[in-house]
């Protein structure tokens, strides 16, 4: 997430920091966007324009294909009619029981040169005429290398399906030649359509190519003949179907049609009088490929349009905005305190207006804080230097009354270290002349009071120190340290009965410095401790407190000054467990001090 989000500010950084930027990217969605829709917009128009004509073109196909291919079944049935109305085939058919040998041979002799007269009369693609007579049990059969005369003991393929199926006319494909299909007729008795045999002529598919090339194949496309039930019985060419499209052409309906697929478009169209369909399969791919010349165009046009309109938004949003970068530059680089020439303004607009009254006002502004700086200036110079010089009197005296009290029972060494450590603690408050020292000095300045506070109190306070040794360069403000640990004393330790522990700790965290200083006192309630929290946070920048001592506001106050508002310092406490202050400032390595 948090990548994210600085993946996100990392992108709109430099809209969010510039008005320019801001109005180039305006303008160029306000140029780019229409153009690319009108585009889009055109290219799916003329996708849609070559779907309407391939979709009008091959519906118009269909219906004078399946008219073609209705005549050539029906010349193919008016051969098998020709064998149903002769003569000889009826007079066969007749049973007298006195007929001959010689005269039944003659019969069969008449019905093989009428399916011999059909045979050749149906051209190079029909390959094969058979008839079935079940009453004789004779199997005629009619080709290129035989013209024979059988006799079944049984219905012989393909008529057995006539007879099981009760049905007068099939059209199925031969099972070892798929380039074949067999046209089957039964013969029916006139009087009550009882079937008497059948009529198969054995068909080259060819037959049909010349009419299917109406529907104007393609590589990608797909032609095929589908009898009733669905299944596909001749495919001349094209790629090989999809079981999802072979599922789809089962469902295909009667008549003439379109079905639209994920994939493909079906067109297909049913030949009655036969119950077979023609199916056309044309992929979209197809169309949009067909569509792809026109829409590279459209986009080549749309692409050259778009690089213009960004050129000439860049042009326009760079020269309306270039008065407001200047007036903004102006503003980032403007010095209140050294004073500057005053620019020749030339703009008569709102924006010349605005530059003219801004240089304007930064003059005045200038010479108001030339005024109030010398004020404020004198101010803080004495307040730092009252800070500098304060030393709780207190503390001052129950020292002196200490140091004489030794002189009765301590050597001359132990009065001596206190007396120095007493002199130090005035030399580093009087004698540095800076507002900013290093954590080391604060160290040692809050250990010379510690070792008088020690003297003082001997076994009963417990006062350790831990510093790591990278952060003792590090600037902080003077009297920052000893102040806190005078006020634990003044509001934890001295009317706390028993042992008294103060410790403080001070390590680098990140890139800040963390200074804690922990008692065992008496600790603050927490309304006290609200208050003295809300009172911390105030951005007052308020140097000097009330009272004889430096308080924790006045601490929290200068560093804020020093290091900005992120830095200060925060309470914690409890009632009768102690109170934790902790001091956050920033960590310089060697002590590079900014003023």
């Amino acid at each position: 997430m948090n990548r994210f989000v600085k993946g996100y500010e990392t992108l709109t950084g430099p809209f969010r920091r510039s008005i320019r930027n801001k109005l180039i990217l305006t303008m160029i969605i306000l140029s780019v966007i229409p153009i690319i829709t009108i585009t889009a917009i055109a290219a799916e128009n003329s996708r849609r324009s070559m779907e309407e004509e391939v979709i009008k073109t091959n519906v118009s196909n269909m219906k004078w294909t399946g008219i073609y291919l209705d005549e050539q079944f029906a010349l193919l049935n008016n051969l098998i009619y020709t064998v149903l109305i002769s003569p000889h085939l009826s007079s066969y058919l007749e049973k007298v029981e006195e007929s001959s040998i010689s005269s039944e041979f003659a019969a069969q002799r008449n019905i093989i040169d009428t399916l011999t007269n059909v045979f050749y009369s149906g051209g190079n693609h029909l390959v094969g005429v058979e008839l079935y007579l079940k009453e004789n049990n004779k199997l005629f059969t009619i080709n290129s290398s035989q013209s024979d005369i059988k006799t079944t003991t049984a219905i012989p393929s393909p008529f057995d399906q006539l007879f099981e199926e009760s049905k007068d006319f099939i059209i199925r494909t031969n099972g070892s030649d798929k380039s074949k299909f067999q046209l089957i007729r039964s013969i029916n008795r006139f009087e009550n359509r009882e079937k008497l045999g059948g009529i198969s002529l054995d068909i080259r598919w060819g037959l049909l190519d010349q009419t299917l090339n109406v529907l104007d194949r393609g590589e990608q496309q797909a032609v095929i003949i589908a009898g009733p039930d669905g299944n596909v019985l001749y495919q001349p060419n094209g790629p090989q179907l999809s079981d999802e499209t072979k599922r789809m052409i089962k469902r295909l309906g009667r008549g003439q049609g379109l079905v639209r697929t994920a994939n493909n478009y079906l067109f297909y169209n049913t030949i009655d009088s036969v119950g077979l369909t023609i199916v056309k399969v044309v992929p979209k791919s197809f169309i949009n490929k067909s569509a792809q010349a026109t829409m590279r165009y459209g986009f080549i046009v749309g692409a050259v349009s778009v690089l213009v309109s960004i050129l000439i938004a860049i042009f326009f949003a760079w020269k309306t905005a270039k008065p407001i970068v200047k007036l903004a530059r102006s503003m980032q680089g403007l010095n209140l305190i050294k004073e500057m020439e005053a620019p020749i303004i030339t703009r008569i607009d709102e924006v010349g207006l605005l530059e003219t009254k801004f240089h304007h006002m930064s003059h005045r502004i200038r010479e108001h804080i030339k005024t109030e700086y010398s004020i404020s200036l004198e101010k803080k110079t004495a307040e730092l230097k009252a800070l500098q010089a304060q030393i709780n009197p207190h503390f001052l005296q129950n020292t002196l009354q200490m140091i004489g009290s030794m002189l009765f029972s301590k050597s001359p060494a132990d009065i001596y270290t206190i007396i120095k450590s007493l002199s130090d603690m005035f030399r580093y408050v009087i004698r540095e002349p800076d507002d900013l020292g290093s954590i080391q000095k604060e160290i040692d300045h809050l250990n010379n009071y510690m070792l008088i506070q020690q003297q003082r109190y001997s076994t009963r306070l417990h006062y350790t120190l831990e510093a790591q040794k990278e952060v003792l360069e590090s600037p902080i403000p003077k009297l920052t340290l000893q102040p806190i640990v005078e006020n634990a004393f003044f509001h934890g330790l001295d009317a706390k009965s028993g042992d008294w522990e103060l410790d403080v700790t001070i390590a680098r965290e990140g890139e800040d410095v963390l200074i804690l200083i922990r008692d065992n006192g008496l600790g603050m309630e927490a309304s006290r401790l609200a208050e003295l929290q809300n009172r911390l946070e105030s951005q007052s920048g308020q140097l000097w407190t009330h009272g004889n001592r430096i308080g924790l506001s006045n601490v929290s106050s200068r560093i804020r000054m020093h290091f900005g508002q992120e830095y200060g310092i925060t309470v914690q406490s409890e009632p009768n467990q102690g109170t934790q202050v902790t001091i956050r400032i920033p960590f310089e390595a060697r002590g590079e001090i900014t003023q």
